[in-house]
């Protein structure tokens, strides 16, 4: 006699319920702690505003410190996410927010374009890992049925951060000026620092290693999400036909691993290029007001919010990968595309970037869902962060050639045009990853009196026991 995932209603309720309950224990808080990580990490562009004139740096030197962070989270992101699984979340995410918190409060104390170089690096060996670690964690709770919409609600801290910390950014700015003997820009570093650092010591009390340890959840409770995890894991199985190698050599060895991180490459040239540069952009355009620049800098990432929202609901309720990310990419293309032809015109250039952004953010908690869907247990930890650090590489090359493009010919809309051509680049590149991979499967015959489990299903639990 086999059963399914759905044929009893009530069940299926009861499961509901126990997803609400974690969703609603971790995701506020999550999103907390990647808010100030992400606040710290742009930070950057808008106290470019003045540390660019008082510190004398060039358009080249400040898109090459922006993107050189990305350096030190390439070559640490890997390592920080495989030693998560040796000393546990809860420590590892406390120690990446604490030690980031000290950097970026040790960017005001920047005076050479050399220690503004060294400190961003730094800035990224801290971080590296935090947010594939996250990624990673909330494998241990949802099954891949459920990740796009949670990862759809954890990722809604990226434009969060830029709707509240574009103005706050603008605001602190504005208020600090001829505060004390600081700077402005000093100031901004130092007081959106201090968050991050008192929040490390939350961490160490609040979360939970994994579903055996939350407290939070009773045995029942626990056992729906651990055999949730057991299906995912036989599933993926299914769908590899049977081949699931969950070692780090496998991973590094399956073909589809490197393709999304290719996509994830060509996403980021975009989407970071236009993070770091946008402030400056609409200062260009001929707004001088950093508290102005900062509403209209977060202006964007409200529609990006809303049709991200939308976008991962829809990919989960059609059970669909693919085309939720393809589409969406060129959408972003079309827009950042069709910005840089504006230019000349704050409103129609404002217009368009409302329109990139709403395509770019859209496919992120889509994207981020796929290397978990792929890969389980060790090769699902570094999968995750192997990806993420190949893509965060464009976060170099982005704003580094943006710059470099701003100092040689006065001007940001060929270096627009750029980005607009890798993001469109991810639509061809993520329908060749085969459907039966991509899309998640919900419903799967499990024999209702067998005590034999799949090899990935036992896997799902060993993870989680450790």
């Amino acid at each position: 006699m086999q059963k399914t995932l759905g044929n009893n209603p009530t069940a299926a309720v009861e499961e509901s319920k126990v997803y609400s309950k974690i969703t609603r224990r971790l995701i506020p808080f999550l999103i907390l702690c990647y808010f100030f990580a992400y606040l710290d990490r742009v930070n950057v562009g808008f106290a470019k505003l003045h540390m660019q004139d008082a510190l004398n740096f060039s358009d080249t030197v400040y898109g090459l410190g922006a993107g050189i962070f990305f350096i030190g989270y390439f070559l640490f992101e890997m390592p920080s996410n495989l030693l998560m699984q040796r000393f546990g979340p809860c420590f590892w995410i406390a120690r990446i927010m604490a030690t980031w918190a000290v950097l970026s409060a040790g960017m005001m104390f920047v005076t050479t374009p050399s220690q503004f170089y060294i400190v961003r690096f730094l800035l990224g060996v801290a971080e590296a890992g935090f947010f594939p670690g996250i990624v990673f964690y909330l494998t241990l709770w949802f099954p891949s049925w459920r990740s796009a919409r949670t990862l759809g609600l954890f990722i809604l801290v990226t434009p969060l951060s830029t709707i509240i910390g574009s103005p706050l950014s603008g605001l602190i700015l504005k208020l600090f000026e001829g505060v004390g003997s600081l700077h402005n820009w000093q100031w901004l570093f130092l007081v959106e620092a201090i968050p991050s650092f008192l929040l490390a010591f939350v961490v160490l009390r609040y979360l939970d290693n994994d579903v055996k340890s939350a407290k939070w959840l009773t045995d029942t409770e626990k056992q729906v999400v651990i055999n949730d995890l057991a299906k995912d894991a036989a599933n993926r199985e299914r769908a590899n036909k049977g081949k699931v190698d969950s070692s780090l050599k496998g991973m590094l060895k399956n073909g589809y691993v490197w393709l999304l991180a290719v996509v994830f490459f060509s996403f980021n040239i975009g989407y970071y290029g236009i993070n770091f540069w946008l402030p400056s952009i609409i200062k260009s355009s001929g707004v001088s007001d950093d508290f102005h620049i900062g509403l209209l800098a977060a202006l964007p990432y409200v529609f990006g919010a809303c049709f991200m929202v939308w976008n991962s609901r829809h990919s989960d309720l059609k059970q669909e990968r693919r085309w939720h990310i393809a589409i969406p990419a060129m959408i972003g293309c079309v827009g950042l595309a069709l910005s840089a032809y504006c230019s000349g015109s704050t409103f129609w250039m404002m217009a368009w970037i409302c329109v990139a952004m709403s395509g770019t953010l859209a496919l992120i908690p889509t994207y981020i869902s796929l290397p978990g869907a792929l890969l389980s247990g060790t090769a699902a930890a570094a999968g995750i962060a192997f990806v993420n650090s190949i893509g965060n590489l464009a976060g170099f090359f982005g704003p580094t050639v943006l710059g470099w493009l701003k100092d040689t010919t006065g001007r940001t809309d060929t270096g627009l045009y750029i980005l607009a051509a890798f993001l469109l680049l991810c639509a061809p590149l993520i329908l060749t990853l085969p459907a039966r991979l991509a899309n998640p499967k919900k419903v799967i015959a499990v024999p209702e009196q067998s005590t034999e489990r799949s090899d990935a299903a036992q896997h799902i639990n060993a993870t989680i026991d450790r």
